[in-house]
Order: structure tokens, then sequence, then C-alpha cells
């Protein structure tokens, strides 16, 4: 399938909330994360985000270029190519983007999508991310509210954050306290600045304990009925049943969270969780397995030449590429979006 247009996207994300389950969106750094990430999606015959941060963008522009513009456009240029030979329904994501990082990262990449807009084209991007968090709450939405009149333009979805995820990423770090729970007053105000999809579609990253980074399960301290409330608060809002699940939500820092968490938080809204940490330790892992079972054929130890067969960086990207492929496989049934494509 061809990268899922606009039209499509919106099916993914409707079909979701409807039925109550949530994509996995894959942060991809390479041509090699991302293949991994098709063959995930594919074989578990799952629709799917594929996400790349400021961080993957700059690296995947070559460490001599580092330009995250370049670099993001690189990957989604690649997906666009590679993806149409996967069954499956792809939308391109670019993940948490902070104040400084406007101005070289989302407001390029949206300006482009405008242009192949207004040229026929669909966008290239599917959503972008503001991370807000950072700023004051009225700060975060008057910005939120200027990028979604953009991104309306370009026929594409903004995420938007509010609140905090504690943890780091991309070498930004946030403390672990109560600023990881998102307040009723912050799910007022985000009705308030953007509407509820009637001035353009968004996708509300609401936190409920949520922590970036390594942690065993039952170390991170979620609380999913923030969001519950949030969607009542939202609801009695807008004048809806209480039931009515106003916002699109996102589930950022899953490491370390109970499949029961993440069930309960999916019944309240939420359609697409991140997915970083796990599948990176899945690429790497058979990588370094292969290195101390060849060492002395992927080092030309004593004067000896090797062996050519285990350095080439093929014998073990292929590892890399079926074992990270397989975390998200995983990610998928936990997630309940497995065997439901939209081609299936």
């Amino acid at each position: 399938m061809p990268i899922a247009t606009p039209e499509v996207y919106a099916e993914m994300l409707d079909r979701a909330k409807q039925n109550e389950f949530a994509y996995p969106a894959i942060n991809v750094t390479s041509s090699e994360t991302l293949n991994a990430a098709l063959r995930g999606f594919a074989e578990a015959q799952s629709d799917g985000i594929i996400q790349v941060s400021t961080g993957g963008a700059e690296f995947a522009s070559g460490t001599k270029v580092k330009d995250m513009v370049t670099g993001a456009v690189a990957l989604a240029e690649f997906a666009h190519v590679v993806a149409a030979k996967y069954p499956v329904n792809i939308a391109l994501h670019t993940d948490h983007c902070p104040k400084d990082k406007l101005d070289g990262f989302v407001r390029p990449l949206i300006e482009i999508s405008k242009e192949r807009v207004a040229k026929g084209q669909n966008p290239l991007f599917q959503s972008h991310m503001w991370d807000g968090s950072a700023v004051p709450i009225d700060e975060n939405l008057k910005i939120a509210a200027e990028l979604l009149t953009q991104t309306v333009e370009a026929n594409i979805i903004l995420e938007v954050e509010i609140g905090v995820v504690g943890g780091e990423e991309d070498g930004v770090a946030n403390e672990i306290n109560d600023k990881l729970y998102t307040s009723e007053e912050d799910y007022i105000k985000t009705i308030d600045a953007l509407g509820a999809g009637e001035r353009g579609r968004y996708l509300l990253a609401a936190t409920f304990g949520n922590v970036h980074g390594v942690y065993k399960p039952g170390n991170v301290k979620l609380r999913p009925e923030v969001l519950k409330r949030g969607q009542e608060v939202a609801a009695q809002k807008l004048g809806r049943p209480s039931d009515a699940k106003p916002f699109e939500l996102v589930f950022h820092g899953g490491s370390g969270s109970e499949l029961s968490e993440i069930h309960e938080a999916l019944s309240y809204g939420v359609v697409k969780m991140n997915i970083d940490t796990d599948t990176q330790y899945a690429f790497t892992r058979p990588i370094a397995e292969h290195m101390f079972k060849n060492y002395d054929g992927v080092l030309k130890i004593d004067g000896e030449v090797g062996n050519k067969k285990t350095y080439d960086p093929r014998s073990y990207i292929k590892k890399a590429e079926v074992a990270m492929a397989d975390r998200i496989i995983e990610a998928c049934q936990h997630l309940k979006s497995a065997g439901r494509m939209i081609a299936g």
C-alpha cells in the first residue's frame, strides 16, 4: 500500500477509537529500522505509524550534515517508496519537537507538505507533534493553535502534549513529579484553545504518570483514570454524554507499563502509543550477540584477516531487522491492532 493518504489516516484513527485499540508508533532513525517497522506491521497484519524525532532525523542525515529537515525528508521519501511493497497502511509522523526546534524542524516540514498539497499531491508526513510541555500551558496552547491552522492547510494532523512525560528522550529530560499528571483545568483549556475537531483534527498526548526510558514492569506509577476524567470534563464542557470521549489520546513513555494499564488506557480513548526504548534494544541485542559469537571474525586479531562474512554489516543488520520486527508484532498484539489492517 502507498503511505496513508489523509483520508486513510483519518479512517485509521476513527477505527482505533471506535474499537478501543491503538497503533504502535515506532521511532526510526535509519532505513534499516524503518524496514524493520514495515516488516513488523506487515507480519502482524496491522496498519501503523512510523515516526522520527528531532535527534533521529538529524542522525539520519549523516554525521557530517546533521540537519533535521534533511534527515526527516530522506526517511519519509524512502518510506514512500518502500512502503508501497507492503500490504498495510502506514502513516508518517514526527515525534517530540520542543519550542526551540520548531523553526528548524516542524515548521519547514509543514511548509513542504503545504507545497505538495498545493500541487495536488499528498502531504509528505501525515502528522507532526508539538511538544510544549516545557512551557506554560497558555503559551503551549497558543502555539498549538497557530500550528493547527498551518496543519489544516497542509491536510495533516497535529499532536499536542499537555502535562509532562518524565525521564529522558533525545536529550530532553524532565523530573518525575506531580506534573506527570495532566490536570482537569488543562483539559478544559485545550478545548477552549483548539476546539474539539471543528478547527482541525489533533491528537492529545495527555500524561498520567508516563516516563521515558528503561523501567521494569511495576516501576512506572501510571494512573489511567486521569485520562478517563479528562474525557469526562471535556465531554461536560462540550455538552456531550459523559462517555463521549472527545479526545483522541496518545500514550507516551510506555516502557515498564503493565499490560492491564495499557488496556485500561485504550478504553479511555488512546489511539496511538509511542514505542522506542524497547525496539532500540530489540534491534541492538542480536548485533551484540553476533559480535560476541564472531569476535575473531569481525576483528582482525593478531595479524589475521578476519572473516568478511561476519563483518559484512548485512550479516548482523538482517538479524537486527527481524528482532525489531518481532518486538513490533508483540506491540501490535498488546495494543490490539494486530489482524485489523484496513486492507484485510
